[in-house]
Formats: structure tokens, sequence, C-alpha cells
């Protein structure tokens, strides 16, 4: 993996970087594709021109909209498409009974300069059957491409919807943290989910390397391994002469491995702070944060039941805050969150300010959330009130324990305080849908319109190169996806335009679009002189999505039972459709289509319709 110095690709004199997984390469790629390319190449018909769509079926998690997302890594792809020697040697012992040495002269010297890509920008909001990529290129060569583009565009693109539906659930004004690496598929699954959760909404990552690799902005504090690390005594604190039995029991039980001289692993060593403008210095810090534990017991807090807090999760929490005065986060629910966590966590965090720092707040990892950050609150609210500190009461919380999109629901109709959620394996894995089921189908070849037919309607692929647009309407959302042959007129801005559903004969209507925007844009050119897109930086595309999502309809978005979006053709497309599904199918005068109500009816054509339908187009 290369590095990245900014939030997006680097691009040297024009070339595009190799992809983010060195393992990203042309043998990536199912067995099938070599021997189809083998014998293409055995029948003469490895360069002939074709066209594949790239698409999914169905939208996620029961949704009505996708985040497209990986096309990036499909163009760096594509860009640096080329089989080394290694490469061949391998593929000469691969392949099923062999192949002639002919075919591995053609692979030596096969790269994409004769493809072109046109593709929905990245980022972008997507619906089923409209192509989010298509592919022009030697048949043979876009077959090898197929397996991992499908590959590189599938789980980046659920897991981007993924993050989308989490964010619109948690609102705009809540912080969200991708915390979800140790429970990812794989370190190259960890780092793509911290890449498209970002760019699907989420404002962090825990992940460093993905971090470095993608610019991504690094949160994290610390477990709750740290805070039990320490033990502390409940009179360590108070008593001199505690303290030095402490040590000496401490010493004589480690004799045979430390030097007479080693300090108490308890013993909070450097206690000295210096002001946040670096003006004055507190000696014993330790001591400051001590006499503010004092201070909060005194008052009426303590009508919440707290007495003395675990001493030993204060030391763990003034040792963090010694390390990290200006990021200071304490993860209070190691012990007792109400009656030690959150007591401590303010004792430290009045001593900051003291000294000029101010804490940024508490994680809850357990328990009642929505109780917990409503008591956190109030008692931030008591210390702003009663030690008169302005601000406390706005105190961050944040709150993770397998946290998931319908977690977040709940906690919505209960009622909580929590600022920011750290999302985990539920978000990575994508636990309610594994995978988003994209395909990459023939459309086209030798500029013939080609259609791939099923009993189940919903798998029959919609036929040729295509157009695509969206069209909107008076209020700024988006209306209907159409797509419409490639030589017909694109549609226009305040002119009706019939927009028909694919395969229901009856499910029509006429728009009026008020803005009109084309979606497949030029990303790869081959050996061509069109101008290209430019791949954009993460924050650039994820600043896309996010206003893409603004743009659809609330009743589309939203999370129980939306109301589906429109993918339509146009009348010519949908003339066409029919009429190619009834001269490829076997029996033309028995061929079933699909009704509105559900049903299977007879259609039958004559051939003088078939050839004036194919001159039209």
């Amino acid at each position: 993996m290369e590095e990245r110095r900014e939030n997006g690709p680097m691009m040297t004199d024009g070339l595009i970087p190799s992809p983010t997984n060195p393992m990203v390469n042309p043998l990536l790629t199912d067995l099938y594709q070599y021997t189809m390319a083998y014998a293409y190449w055995k029948a003469g018909k490895h360069n002939e021109r074709a066209v594949f769509d790239l698409f999914f079926r169905r939208s996620p998690f029961g949704g009505e909209y996708t985040v497209f997302a990986g096309l990036e890594e499909c163009i760096r792809f594509i860009a640096n498409f080329k089989f080394t020697a290694e490469d061949i040697d391998f593929l000469r012992g691969a392949l099923p009974g062999g192949c002639e040495e002919g075919f591995l002269d053609y692979l030596r010297q096969v790269d994409c300069s004769e493809v072109e890509v046109y593709a929905i920008p990245e980022g972008s909001v997507v619906f089923p059957k409209v192509p989010l990529i298509r592919v022009e290129g030697p048949v043979a060569v876009a077959q090898l491409l197929e397996t991992t583009l499908v590959n590189l565009v599938n789980y980046a693109s659920l897991v981007a919807t993924n993050a989308a539906r989490h964010r619109r659930v948690a609102g705009n004004s809540k912080t969200l943290l991708e915390f979800g690496l140790r429970r990812a598929q794989g370190p190259d699954g960890g780092i793509s989910a911290s890449r498209y959760c970002y760019m699907g909404g989420f404002d962090a990552t825990s992940n460093v390397a993905a971090g470095r690799l993608f610019g991504i902005p690094l949160k994290g504090t610390h477990s709750h391994a740290f805070v039990s690390s320490f033990m502390v005594r409940k009179d360590f604190y108070c008593c001199p002469t505690v303290i030095m039995h402490h040590m000496i029991w401490c010493h004589a039980r480690t004799a045979s491995l430390t030097s007479p001289d080693m300090q108490s692993p308890d013993e909070i060593v450097e206690k000295l702070l210096r002001s946040a403008d670096a003006s004055t210095t507190c000696e014993d810090f330790v001591s400051l944060v001590q006499s503010w534990l004092r201070k909060i017991q005194r008052t009426r807090l303590s009508i919440g039941g707290f007495g003395e807090t675990n001493l030993s999760e204060l030391a763990a929490f003034t040792s963090y805050a010694l390390a990290f005065p200006d990021n200071f986060l304490a993860l209070v629910d190691t012990y007792d969150v109400l009656r030690s966590g959150i007591p401590n966590f303010c004792a430290v965090a009045l001593a900051l300010r003291d000294l000029g720092y101010t804490a940024i707040g508490i994680r809850l990892d357990s328990g009642d959330l929505a109780y917990l950050s409503g008591e956190a609150r109030k008692f931030f609210q008591a210390i702003e009130k009663d030690f008169g500190v302005p601000g406390f009461g706005k105190t961050s919380i944040t709150a993770s324990n397998d946290l998931n999109e319908e977690t977040l629901d709940h906690l919505n109709k209960q009622g909580h305080e929590i600022d920011a959620f750290g999302i985990g394996t539920y978000l990575v894995t994508c636990y309610s849908q594994p995978a988003l089921g994209c395909v990459f189908k023939l459309v086209e070849i030798n500029n013939q319109p080609r259609m791939k037919l099923s009993e189940d309607v919903s798998k029959v692929s919609i036929p040729c190169k295509k157009q695509c647009y969206r069209l909107y309407g008076k209020e700024g959302y988006a209306l209907v996806d159409l797509m419409i042959g490639e030589n017909e007129a694109a549609p226009k801005v305040g002119e009706r335009i019939l927009c028909r559903h694919p395969f229901n004969e009856s499910k029509r209507a006429y728009v009026v679009p008020q803005r009109v925007e084309e979606l497949l844009k030029c990303f790869w050119r081959g050996s061509t002189d069109k101008s290209r897109e430019e791949l954009l930086p993460l924050t650039d595309v994820r600043a896309r999505c996010m206003m893409q999502l603004e743009q659809m309809r609330p009743d589309h978005m939203r999370r129980l039972n939306p109301t589906p979006y429109k993918v339509s053709v146009s009348a010519k497309l949908y003339d066409f459709i029919h009429f190619l599904w009834l001269n490829e199918a076997p029996n033309l005068q028995d061929l079933k289509f699909w009704t509105s109500d559900g049903n299977q009816q007879k259609r039958t054509t004559s051939s003088d319709s078939q050839r004036s339908f194919l001159i039209e187009l």
C-alpha cells in the first residue's frame, strides 16, 4: 500500500496510482474469467467490442437507496492492469487442460488502453437496475475485469450505505466514530470499512492505518485495561505510613525482578503539569485532583449515592490526564459509572480547568445508556451550578457497546443525552445484510444489444448501451432515474417526458423535470481523446454523499417502510426491451410478461415490428 499524504489520490505526471491493496491485481478474479478469455481467443472473438453494465438489483437493509463507493479503486485497478511474468507462468499451469502459448503471448500484451469506463461519481446515491459502471472494450479484457470490479464495489457500497443509514438515524448534530477494526473481516475489511464509513457520514475512525492512508480524523482514548492496571488501596492517597508499607510490600513481592530503588507501580511519579498557556506550573497535580474530589464529595452531589470513589480509577484518570491534558476523555464504567467513574472524571476535569485545559468528556461502554447519559448530564450541570464552571454542563458524552441502527433508533425514542456514538461490529460487518449483490452483465456486443432473460423478472437485464439521467422536481428533490437509448435525445428542463417501468406495462408517469442531471461520466478514456473526470479527494466524495442524501425525499430515506424510488426507462427503450425479450425467447408465440398485479400474460410480435424497433435504436 502506497503512502497517501493528503485526503485523496496522489497524481504524479497524470498517472493514476496502483490500488491501495497490492492484492488487487489481474489474478484477483474467478477462474472462469480466464477459461472464457481463452475460449474467446480460440474462437477469434476476444477483440470484439462489448459493453457491460455493473449494477445491483435491490437496495440493502430493507431500504430504498444505496451509496455508491469503490470507484476510485476500480479506476486504479484498470489504470494499472498488466500481467507480470510470474502471473503468466502461474496461468500456464492453472487453466484446466493447459492452454496454447499463443494465448499467454496475448495476455502478456493485454492492458486497458482499449477500454473505456463510464460511471456515476463515487459518493452518489444510487438505485437498483441503474448502471453504476459501464465498461466498453474488447470482450475478453472486459471479462477479466469483471470479478475484481464487482468485488471492489460490493462491500464498499454496502458499508458506505450502512454508515449513511446510521448517520440518518443519529442525526447530523451527533458525532459518529467508527470503532470496527478489531471486529472487521480481516485487515482489508478493516481498512475498507474505515474509508467507506467516513465517506458515508462518519466523522472519525480509531483505525490508525486508515488515518495515515486516507487522511481520516483519528479518535480514541483508553480501555478498561488501562483503568484496571492501576491498583491503589482506598487509603493510599491519604496516609503516608500506609504508602510506605504498601511500597515495601510491593518491593518484597518483586525483589527478585526489580532493583531496590524501583518505585511502586501504583505511584504516579511525574506529578508536574504546566498550565495550558505555559505561564505557571502545578508541582503536584495529584493533590489538586484530590482536593477537587473532596470538594465534590462535600457538596449536594452526594445525594447521588457516591461516597468514596474507586481510587485506582482516579489514579488511572489522573495519569491519563497528565499524559493528554488537551485531550482528556475518560472511560467511566470500569467499576461504577455514577458512584465512581463520573465523580472521578469531574475531579480530574476540574483540576485540568484550573490550569486552563478543557476536558473532552466521558465514554459509556455498558449499562442503560439512555439512563446513564441522563444522570451524567445532571451531574455535569450540578457541577456547573455549584462551582460556577461555565459550560461544564455541556461536557461531551460518548456511548459505545455494540450499537447499531436499531439501538440508535431506540435511544432516540427513549430520550438520551449522548453527543457521540462509537460504533463497530454491526457497522463494519454489515451484520443485517452480508452482501449487496452487484452483477456485471453484457448489454451489447459488436453494436448488437444483448439481454439476459429469466423466469424471475428481477433478474432480467436491461439491454444496450444507455444514457442515464436523474430528474428533479420543483422542491429540489430527485423524482426519478431515467434510462434511455444511446441515441435518444436527452431529457430537457421543462419538457414533459414519459417515464415507464422497465417491465410493468401499466406503471408509467409523465414528468416535467425542473433540473436534469446526467449520471454517467467518463472516468477512464483508454486511448481515446475524450475528456476524463478527475478522482476527487475523500473529503470531497464525502461532501457529495452528504449533499446527495439531502436531495432525496424524506419518505424515500426513512428507516421503515420507505416509499419506493422510481427507476424508469423511456418509451422507446421500453418498447425495445420487450421487442428483444420476445425476439430472444424460445417461443415467440407463447412468451409471458408481467402485469401490474404480478400476473403473467402472453404476448406475440411480428417480424416487421421487430425490424422497426431495431432500426429506431
